[in-house]
């Protein structure tokens, strides 16, 4: 049994999450479930970003102090994860107090290492995004890269922490570990942004004052990254040498949106170096969903609602569908349409009606029970084979972080077995009661095809996993095919219920952009 660290990035509460959002938890927690069911001691950790400019100035719009503001967005947030069922160990908040004192104890040790000093910065900021830009970064256009906002020129005394003098240190190490920043794609981009040459970075703002105070100079508050980044070792009890520090650190992968990866793979890393801590193993940053061809986000007023998406489909059928319809790693499209269509397909044809029919004929044909031990002819060898190839690659695709080839070779198999009814016609084989041992085996064979297919989906869709359980009484894990065993199957509720594209798409037009 392995130890496991899977982190999320902390979300910004200055407005409800969106799906965006929500596809990176859902993936996180996707492999936090896989990791515990193959044995692994996991540590899941998320949660929100509390401090900056954005959310002082959100606050003030909404004539509430700072705290009582990002109260009720994260009462929100913790809401939207508990209705995808995410099965975090730990969530951090930045105005948690313990994560306060570390941020300032982590201040002074780098001052006290010599890498930090006073200057004045000036260049151009975009409060949206909490980030800083150099004209070179920003070309003829003075508007944000990433949210496409104006930005303003700031000019204000400031503390800057020597990332330049990591920059030869942080090169070697990705270029001798090709696994640090995945995908390659990301890689080859942060290696040419650090070889342009790294500049010292600006961690202290004295023009607002909602974030931690500088421990040596109280007129200063820590940039919001700064703060923000610490949180994957506060979490763990940093400073301190907790047992969860020593038990879970290094992470074993840091999931970000490909946005964020600069702050995750060069100055988060720099920081670990000047604080002498190991580095994380791996950051995956996910491309984005795109929605009518542009990013998802709050700033740009653009989102679509989970809650309202799980409410109407289930928290499942929106796991399933962000998942399967991007390559993780690459940017893919959001639209109602398309994900009623796969909804309809994979998850009510595919899936819903495989075991519907297959717990249909078992109560009709064997009043509900259903032994193996029979012969197996070349048809059911060969959906056997397909079965344990499933598990293998599946898992394989899992431990790669390529989720949406996972959910494709399950659905491979989803394929297979029904086509395996149609192979050996059960209906038929009733008609005859020479066939009825031949008839037990098509069945035993469809019943332990389907425990392996909720055992492979149970990290995707727990609720469906747990429903089909419930259908053919079986709630093993084990992804190994059992020749002997046994099934009293129960008709349960449909699994998920065919959608009226039309009437859909006029309602979802009005209640989720």
């Amino acid at each position: 049994m392995g130890k496991y660290y899977i982190t999320t990035p902390i979300y910004y509460p200055s407005g409800k999450l969106h799906i965006g959002n929500a596809y990176t938890t859902v993936a996180a927690d996707t492999v936090a479930r896989f990791k515990r069911i193959m044995g692994d001691d996991v540590f899941f950790l998320t949660g929100t970003d509390e401090h900056g400019l954005k959310i002082q100035q959100k606050a003030q719009e909404a004539g509430k102090p700072p705290k009582q503001y990002v109260d009720e967005i994260v009462e929100g947030i913790v809401k939207l994860w508990d209705v995808l069922n995410i099965s975090y160990d730990k969530f951090i908040r930045t105005t948690d107090q313990y994560h306060v004192d570390a941020v300032s104890d982590i201040i002074e040790r780098l001052r006290q290492n010599g890498d930090i000093y006073k200057d004045e910065y000036e260049g151009w900021y975009c409060t949206p995004c909490e980030t800083f830009w150099t004209k070179t970064q920003l070309g003829e256009k003075t508007v944000c890269p990433d949210c496409g906002r104006a930005v303003q020129q700031a000019k204000e005394e400031s503390y800057f922490f020597k990332m330049s003098k990591y920059q030869d240190r942080l090169i070697e190490h990705i270029e001798s570990n090709p696994e640090f920043i995945q995908p390659a794609s990301r890689r080859n981009e942060m290696l040419s942004f650090i070889k342009s040459g790294l500049e010292d970075l600006c961690i202290s703002r004295t023009t607002f004052d909602w974030g931690i105070k500088v421990p040596f100079d109280k007129k200063h508050v820590v940039y919001v990254w700064l703060d923000a980044l610490t949180n994957y070792i506060t979490a763990l009890g940093y400073p301190e040498n907790t047992e969860l520090f020593k038990t879970y650190w290094p992470a074993n992968v840091h999931l970000v949106g490909k946005d964020i990866v600069r702050f995750h793979t060069v100055i988060w890393p720099s920081i670990l170096m000047a604080l002498n801590i190991e580095l994380p193993k791996q950051v995956f940053a996910h491309g984005w969903l795109l929605l009518d061809g542009g990013k998802m986000s709050k700033s740009r007023g653009n989102v679509v609602d989970p809650i309202v998406l799980a409410g109407k489909y289930g928290a499942d059928a929106v796991r399933y569908y962000v998942l399967r319809e991007v390559a993780f790693g690459s940017d893919g499209n959001f639209s109602n349409e398309l994900m009623i269509n796969r909804i309809n397909s994979d998850l009510a044809n595919d899936l819903g009606n495989l075991v519907s029919r297959t717990v249909a004929m078992v109560e009709k044909y064997f009043a509900s029970n259903v032994v193996g031990g029979g012969e197996d002819t070349e048809v059911d060898i060969s959906l056997k084979e397909l079965a344990l190839e499933t598990g293998e690659k599946s898992s394989d695709e899992i431990n790669k972080l390529m989720l949406s080839n996972a959910l494709e070779s399950i659905w491979k198999f989803v394929s297979r077995t029904n086509k395996y009814i149609d192979e050996t016609t059960p209906w038929i084989l009733a008609k005859d009661d020479a066939q009825k041992p031949r008839l037990q085996q098509v069945m035993y064979n469809l019943c332990e095809s389907i425990r392996l297919i909720s055992a492979y989906i149970q990290p995707f869709m727990p609720h469906t996993a747990a429903e089909i359980h419930k259908q053919i009484n079986n709630d093993s894990v084990d992804r190994c095919w059992s020749n002997n065993g046994e099934f009293t199957v129960k008709k349960g509720n449909v699994l998920f219920p065919r959608i009226d594209l039309e009437k859909e798409l006029s309602e979802l037009e009005n209640i989720t952009v």
